[in-house]
C-alpha cells in the first residue's frame, strides 16, 4: 500500500477503505509519510468529500493512534464542551469552572487558534506562570483537586489529529466538515468524556457559513458520540458577528473574567450559560430540568464561586491569580490605533472573519504553523452590532506591538463593517440545538 495511490484515490472522488485510512493516519503518526503527501490528501478531501463510513473510520483512526482513556482516575463524571472555533469565543474559561461548581469534573484537553479563529491554549498562555502542558496524571491531579482543568493536547492523546490540525490551518483546508467532524470526535472519544456538548458555529466567522452546513456537522458529529454511548448534544450558534467586546489571547482572557464577574457582554454571557445548563442537564443535575440548570449556572457567576474555581485552577496549573483578581494587569501592548466611524448610524453588520483576520494581521494569532503569537496584540470592540455610532466615533481598537501592522488590519475592519441609519434586528446567540 502506498500513500501516493490512496491520494490520487481520492482525488478521482472514490472511496477510502477502512485499511487505506488506517495506512495513511498511522504512516502520519510514525513519520513514515511526508507532509506534502498528506496536504494533497488534505486537499483531495476538501474538494471531494468523504462518505459517512470513511468519516466514522477516519475519526476512529485518530482516536486510536494513541493512548485512549487518559483521565480515568478522576472521580466523578467527566463532562467537556467543544467549540467548533470563533472569533471572540472564550466560552471555555467560563463555562467549565461554572460547571465544576456543581461537581461535574473538566479535564479538558483544548487547541491552538486554527485559521481566523482563535485558540483557547492561546489564550492561557498569556497568564504568567500558567503550565498547559501538564502530564494526564498532573492534570487528574488538578481535577481532582479544583474540579477542572485544561490543558493542550498531549503527545499521547490523538496524536495524529495534531499533526493533522497543524496542516489544516496553512493549507486551507480548514472549513472541510468530515475533517472538522474527526477531528473533533477522535479527541473526545479518545478523552473517554461521559458528557459532551459541542458548541457549532453558523455565519460568518464560522468554518460552516450557512444554517443547513451547521446543522449537517452537528448531526453527524452527535450521531457519533451516540454510537460511542456518549450523552451529547449540539448548540447552533450565531457566528456571524464576534462574541462580546474583544478579540485576542489576554485580551479575552480579561472579558471571561469580566463576564465571570458578573460583567459579561450578553451575547456572551447568555452563550455560556446556555453550554453550562446542557452540561448540567446531561450530568444528570437540575433534575433533568433545563431551566433549573439555567438557574444553577447563572447562581455560579452571581454568587463568585465560578470565579474562585477559576483562580484556584490557575493556582494549580502554576498561573499568578494575582492577574484573575486585578486583570488590568496583564501586559499591555506598546501600540494602539483606532478605527473610526466614517458616518452616523447603527452598526449594522460586523463580519467576524474580516475581525478575526485583523487580530491576526495585528500578531493574535498564526499566518504559519510556527509562528510566534504577541499575546498582548488584538481588537477591542467599542461598538458592537445594534449600537449607533456617530461619524468620528471609535467602533474599535487595535493593539500591537508593531505599528506597522495596522494599516492591513485596519482595511479588514472596513471591509467588515457597515453602518446604516436603520437598525438591525436583534439577534439570538443560541439559535437550535441537536440531540
Amino acid at each position: 500500500m502506498r500513500a501516493y495511490d490512496i491520494v490520487k484515490k481520492k482525488r478521482d472522488g472514490r472511496e477510502l477503505s477502512e485499511e487505506e485510512i488506517r495506512f495513511l493516519i498511522g504512516g502520519l503518526t510514525l513519520g513514515e509519510i511526508p507532509d506534502y503527501q498528506i496536504s494533497a490528501w488534505l486537499m483531495a478531501v476538501y474538494f471531494r468529500g468523504m462518505s459517512e463510513n470513511e468519516t466514522l473510520h477516519l475519526t476512529e483512526a485518530i482516536r486510536d493512534s494513541g493512548e485512549k482513556s487518559p483521565f480515568s482516575h478522576i472521580n466523578g463524571i467527566k463532562a467537556d464542551k467543544h467549540s467548533t472555533g470563533g472569533v471572540g469565543d472564550k466560552t471555555s474559561l467560563i463555562v467549565a469552572p461554572i460547571v465544576a461548581c456543581y461537581g461535574v469534573k473538566v479535564a479538558k484537553m483544548s487547541g491552538r487558534g486554527l485559521g481566523h479563529t482563535g485558540g483557547t491554549i492561546d489564550k492561557l498562555d498569556s497568564i504568567d506562570g500558567f503550565k498547559t502542558d501538564l502530564s494526564p496524571e498532573e492534570a487528574e491531579k488538578v481535577v481532582n483537586e479544583t474540579g477542572l482543568c485544561i490543558i493542550g493536547q498531549t503527545a499521547r492523546l490523538a496524536p495524529a489529529d495534531k499533526l493533522l490540525y497543524a496542516l489544516r490551518d496553512v493549507t486551507a483546508t480548514v472549513d472541510s466538515l468530515p475533517l472538522i467532524v474527526s477531528s473533533i470526535m477522535g479527541k473526545k472519544l479518545a478523552a473517554d468524556d461521559d458528557v459532551i456538548v459541542l458548541d457549532v458555529k453558523t455565519g460568518s466567522g464560522a468554518f460552516m457559513k450557512t444554517y443547513e452546513e451547521s446543522v449537517r456537522l452537528a448531526e453527524a458529529m452527535v450521531k457519533i458520540g451516540k454510537r460511542a454511548g456518549k450523552k451529547i448534544c449540539a448548540l447552533i450558534t450565531n457566528m456571524d458577528k464576534p462574541l462580546g467586546r474583544a478579540i485576542g489571547n489576554s485580551i479575552e482572557v480579561t472579558e471571561a473574567i469580566q463576564t465571570l464577574n458578573g460583567n459579561g457582554e450578553k451575547d456572551l454571557t447568555d452563550l455560556s450559560v446556555e453550554l453550562a445548563a446542557n452540561i448540567l442537564l446531561l450530568s444528570g443535575k437540575g433534575d433533568g430540568d433545563i431551566k433549573k440548570c439555567r438557574l444553577l449556572a447563572k447562581n455560579a457567576i452571581s454568587s463568585g464561586e465560578a470565579l474562585n474555581k477559576l483562580i484556584k485552577t490557575v493556582v494549580a496549573q502554576g498561573g499568578k491569580s494575582d492577574l484573575i483578581l486585578h486583570p488590568e494587569n496583564f501586559k499591555k501592548a506598546r501600540f494602539f490605533k483606532e478605527f473610526h466611524a466614517s458616518q452616523d448610524g447603527y452598526v449594522y453588520k460586523v463580519n467576524a472573519e474580516k475581525y478575526g483576520e485583523a487580530a491576526i494581521l495585528l500578531g493574535a494569532g498564526r499566518a504559519k504553523k510556527d509562528d510566534k503569537i504577541d499575546y498582548t496584540s488584538g481588537l477591542y470592540l467599542n461598538k458592537i452590532y445594534g449600537e449607533f455610532v456617530k461619524k468620528g466615533e471609535t467602533i474599535a481598537t487595535m493593539y500591537s506591538n508593531d505599528e506597522k501592522l495596522f494599516s492591513a488590519a485596519e482595511q479588514k475592519l472596513r471591509e467588515g463593517t457597515v453602518i446604516s441609519k436603520e437598525k438591525p434586528a436583534t439577534e439570538n446567540v443560541v439559535i437550535a440545538k441537536i440531540d
